[in-house]
């Protein structure tokens, strides 16, 4: 468990770049699943990195110039109390470190008396990849923005700072990354073990499941794909409803939540079995990846990361006869379609931040993958990397990548 010393330093150095200027922050409101139901609640990650809270509706107030911070409590009425509960007071304070907690009457009081002092005041901006999702985002944080801005003059986003400081992880962060990462581990040594016992994509789907639950994770941090054969074509397949069938090969990319962090790994199997093109093209991505881990370093730039990535899978892909021409883009894109990093913490896409340098504190994917669904073949390899002061460590290299 993460203690509260976290959160209150994690408030003390955003105040340090806000320079000042106050902050209000949200945290997420539940949603409806289905008629009078809500889904499971999931916390907004940099609120929860701020605070530990995991409730719903609570808001978080900074005063960046004295260091100080509060707690907004939520309004539960006497029903959504005995059927739900809420979290009392003293363990909002207890896991936050937090000041004080305010009553939204009280908090709208000291809003305005920072509106006395400042024109401008600091929130969670608008997520700037939000034009490319396929679904709603949450409600809470946009609502805040709308109240602030009918007191302030200018409402400005603390998100860029805030995804710089959470990009380079603690050691706090990193035990419970390396926990996750190890649990997660271990469910994939259990499920290559026994895979011959399984019949169907669903049935390894539960045993993870089942694994995470019963050493006392939160369950998975993403949802869990379970892809045989052309479904591994999908990059986000997750029905994983289908039958295992022989001579296919099978896609796992799966990742435990432990301790508010999560793991992120993708290993793809031969189930019975394996061709010559399935061990070809498992051959091509398991050296790719390995040149690309060992591409990354402190201070290496970005842009020349990402050079190197491009061709070290241009070599792939022309090495098992799916480039003839270096220089072909759109085949390169067609059998490579997504992103050779992303950034790994609270969120499982957790942001790097903008960064035109790799740091070390920084942990990232790597996760080279060739598809073909023409052949019906899609392999992915998947580990989860820190950058270190002296070049990298794969904190999930314990799990061979091997067919």
């Amino acid at each position: 468990m993460i203690e509260s010393d976290f959160f209150v330093a994690n408030r003390q150095k955003l105040s340090e770049l806000l320079a000042g200027v106050p902050l209000v922050m949200t945290a997420y409101t539940q949603t409806q699943r289905r008629s009078d139901m809500s889904w499971h609640f999931e916390q907004e990650s940099s609120f929860w990195w701020l605070t530990g809270i995991d409730a719903p509706d609570w808001q978080l107030i900074i005063d960046t110039a004295r260091h100080k911070s509060w707690l907004v409590a939520p309004e539960v009425d006497e029903v959504h109390q005995v059927f739900d509960g809420s979290l009392s007071i003293d363990d909002a304070v207890r896991i936050s470190g937090a000041d004080g907690v305010l009553t939204r009457r009280q908090a709208d009081e000291k809003i305005a008396e920072f509106a006395q002092r400042h024109t401008v005041i600091y929130t969670l901006g608008d997520d700037p990849h939000a034009a490319h999702y396929n679904f709603v985002l949450n409600p809470a944080p946009a609502e805040l923005r709308r109240q602030l801005m009918r007191v302030f003059k200018e409402v400005r986003s603390a998100r860029n700072e805030i995804n710089t400081l959470r990009a380079i992880k603690q050691p706090v962060e990193l035990n419970a990354m390396q926990r996750a990462i190890d649990l997660t581990i271990d469910g994939f040594t259990e499920i290559h073990k026994n895979l011959a016992n399984f019949k169907y994509e669903y049935e390894i789907d539960a045993e993870f499941s089942y694994l995470f639950r019963k050493k006392g994770a939160l369950g998975h941090a993403y949802d869990p794909i379970v892809a045989s054969g052309a479904n591994a074509c999908t990059l986000h397949y997750v029905a994983n409803n289908e039958r295992l069938k022989k001579r296919q090969l099978l896609l796992l990319d799966i990742g435990a939540s432990v301790g508010g962090y999560a793991a992120d790994i993708t290993r793809t199997y031969a189930y019975g079995e394996p061709t010559k093109r399935q061990i070809e093209i498992h051959a091509a991505v398991q050296l790719a990846q390995k040149e690309i881990i060992n591409s990354i370093a402190p201070n290496l730039s970005v842009e020349e990361y990402q050079h190197n990535v491009d061709g070290i899978m241009t070599n792939a892909l022309v090495s098992v006869g799916l480039m003839k021409d270096r220089d072909d883009q759109d085949s390169y894109r067609r059998y490579f379609p997504h992103a050779i990093s992303h950034g790994l913490g609270v969120d499982v896409h957790d942001s790097l931040g903008g960064p035109k340098y790799l740091q070390p504190g920084m942990v990232l994917t790597v996760e080279p993958g060739i598809y073909i669904p023409e052949e019906g073949i899609g392999v992915r390899i998947e580990d989860d990397i820190l950058v270190t002061a002296d070049g990298r460590k794969n904190l999930s290299q314990r799990l061979s990548t091997d067919l």
